[in-house]
């Protein structure tokens, strides 16, 4: 396969006119954030905020002109609008109140084919273990003859790659849709495989949205149990994508026990609420730290803040995990320690989590099967 670069790129887009102008998208300066991996290409074109719609064609176009180079195997085109300064702001919608649902419910969306479950994990903020959680929780599913597939939604800081142990880029048999990659009998999905580890994500809110529908519906996921995704830290567009474009069957919250990590954590559940995503339940993470030398446990962000936070909230406490390092050192090697360490007590505590979790994706799945509407014939 021949190696593409940029200068084959933008001398392709050269060739995509501007309807009014006439002039090339790469001569109007609208070809923005260009990204490419072996033979994986993304990129944005900016347009005028009022001439948006109209430009969908153009997106189109230059899709398909990039995708047909010799090289390319998946192209992600973006429509990106920049106001200019000055220019009066379009109106706005007034904003929901937090004591309220919203104004809609959200939409259910449509199903991944092939995957019976999908189960957010996510928090209020970095730094409290989210995607170790994510990754053990896989691991556990997994353990109970599952068959799990892990997707990496964090575009700006993706981890599955090296906490799976998982190296080189995933192919595409059929020219359309990439196979997901796998190790421990886990299938996983991360931009992680398609981008250079230190390049950094300078992408908009819609570039990232785009993304995460791709590695949704453009991946060969197979027939899943269940769908593990690692959700970025926080409540924003990644958040709402996957709420609103994919039918949630729940989320999995994860914080540590002091006070400003469940401040975070609450407003990430409260948003899970808004868009009638189910809350399984919260993990405290990094409960408590246990010395290897000596013994003495010490309670480094203090302890049962989680649990007392679910009672608060109404919802489950699924379980707490220690500060330890076995923990961090299996999942910097690749090694999950639910894999790695399968007799110990912290894959113990994880595979008891996803017990717990497999038991609420089953009884939601019969509630949905419940509430589906029969048809009957006299």
């Amino acid at each position: 396969m021949a190696e593409i670069n940029e200068q084959d790129i933008l001398g392709a887009l050269e060739n995509v006119k501007v309807p009014v102008s006439g002039e090339s998208i790469v001569q109007a300066g609208m070809v923005r954030g260009l990204q490419m991996k072996d033979g994986h290409v993304a990129f944005t074109i900016e347009v005028d905020p009022e001439q948006g719609p109209k430009m969908e064609s153009l997106r189109k176009e230059a899709e398909k002109t990039v995708h047909a180079l010799d090289g390319v195997l998946t192209v992600t085109v973006v429509l990106t609008a920049e106001k200019a300064a000055g220019a009066t702001p379009p109106p706005q919608q007034a904003p929901i109140d937090p004591g309220t649902t919203g104004a809609a419910p959200q939409q259910s969306g449509n199903p991944i084919p092939g995957v019976d479950a999908i189960v957010a994990v996510a928090s209020g903020k970095g730094g409290v273990g989210k995607s170790t959680t994510a990754v053990n929780l896989a691991m556990g599913l997994a353990a109970a003859g599952k068959k799990v597939g892990l997707m990496d939604a964090d575009i700006y800081g993706p981890s599955m790659p090296r906490m799976m142990g998982i190296t080189g880029q995933p192919v595409s048999n059929d020219g359309k849709n990439l196979e997901a990659m796998e190790n421990y009998g886990v299938k996983v999905m991360s931009i992680g495989f398609l981008v250079e580890d230190d390049s950094p994500m300078i992408w908009r809110g819609p570039m990232v949205q785009s993304a995460l529908e791709q590695m949704m519906r453009d991946v060969n996921w197979g027939e899943l149990d269940v769908l593990v995704v690692d959700m970025p830290p926080g409540t924003g567009d990644a958040q709402l994508t996957m709420a609103q474009r994919v039918p949630l069957t729940g989320a999995v919250i994860v914080s540590t026990p002091q006070d400003i990590a469940l401040l975070d954590a609450r407003k990430g559940l409260n948003m899970f609420r808004k868009v009638d995503v189910p809350v399984f339940g919260i993990i405290e993470n990094m409960s408590y730290f246990n010395c290897p030398h000596c013994g003495e446990r010490s309670e480094i962000f203090a302890h049962g803040g989680a649990r007392a936070e679910a009672e608060r909230l109404d919802c489950d406490f699924l379980g707490e995990i220690p500060l330890d390092i076995d923990i961090r050192v299996t999942s910097d090697g690749g090694s999950p320690i639910v894999v790695s360490q399968p007799d110990g007590e912290h894959a113990k505590a994880y595979r008891a989590i996803s017990e717990v979790v497999t038991q609420k994706i089953d009884r939601a799945l019969a509630q949905l099967e419940a509430e589906a509407p029969r048809i009957v014939i006299q």
